[in-house]
């Protein structure tokens, strides 16, 4: 079952909508379940809402997964540069075109460690606890789960971090990673396509050479040494959408939650 609500974004006094997906056998018992909030709620769920007309297909796979949580997907600002800016948690930045957009990441989860966990958690029947949280997103979503999973990891313990943009803003992402206080049961995934990643040369074949892997490498080592498991995978022939994003659902799903 879908539920879309209204919510305010208060940072800038606008309407960012939840699409939150409940088990379908929420409202026929008192179950409490785990919570795995989601960047660009409007792409997960339905093809009619989403960008690009393809949404990831979750409400089929968590229909027919053998866990049952809670999905909050978090709808993005929609006018002009807003997503990049409201998922933009480092302001600074290469190339330096990138400087242009208002660095409102940080606001963003503050709000949503604020505000909207806290709705979420009285509104609906979570497990609201550390262990039963996590967070996900692609992209610059990809990028914010990142942010969120090391400098909030006392509240998400889980991390989808899936085709993230980190390469215009590594050296913050590493400063971020290096100075987080990371629990050592934290799970963190780093997914990458070929097809996407910077300097692959054989799109069909497992890359471990292009600047995407050197990256994502980069990120996980920071997290281990924390004393965090990270799972790297490169989709092979992976591009940059949501339909081969859909096809790592269980692969990532699995990982975090089992």
């Amino acid at each position: 079952m879908i539920v879309k609500r209204d919510c305010i974004y208060t940072p800038k006094g606008k309407n960012r909508p939840l699409h939150i997906y409940l088990p379908d056998d929420y409202t026929n018992g008192m179950d409490r379940y785990p919570v795995l909030y989601f960047f660009d709620g409007h792409n997960l769920f339905s093809d009619d809402d989403a960008t690009y007309g393809k949404c990831w297909g979750l409400k089929e796979f968590l229909d027919g997964w053998d866990q049952k949580l809670i999905l909050v997907g978090i709808e993005c600002g929609h006018e002009g540069d807003e997503r990049l800016s409201e998922y933009l948690p480092y302001g600074t930045l290469t190339p330096a075109k990138f400087s242009m957009f208002r660095p409102m990441g940080r606001a963003t989860m503050e709000w949503i460690v604020g505000e909207v966990k806290p709705m979420i958690d009285r509104d609906y029947r979570t497990l609201p606890d550390r262990e039963f949280t996590g967070i996900g997103g692609s992209s610059m979503g990809g990028l914010m789960a990142l942010y969120a999973g090391a400098r909030y990891n006392h509240i998400f313990s889980k991390a989808a971090c899936v085709s993230s943009a980190i390469g215009f803003c590594v050296r913050a992402v590493m400063r971020g990673l290096r100075s987080a206080e990371i629990r050592p049961n934290s799970r963190f995934y780093l997914s990458w396509g070929t097809k996407e990643a910077y300097g692959c040369k054989h799109p069909d074949r497992d890359d471990r050479s292009s600047r995407t892997y050197k990256w994502n490498r980069r990120a996980a080592d920071e997290l281990e040494k924390k004393g965090a498991q990270v799972m790297l995978y490169c989709q092979v022939g992976g591009a940059h959408c949501e339909a081969d994003w859909e096809k790592q659902n269980p692969i990532y799903m699995d990982y975090l939650w089992k």
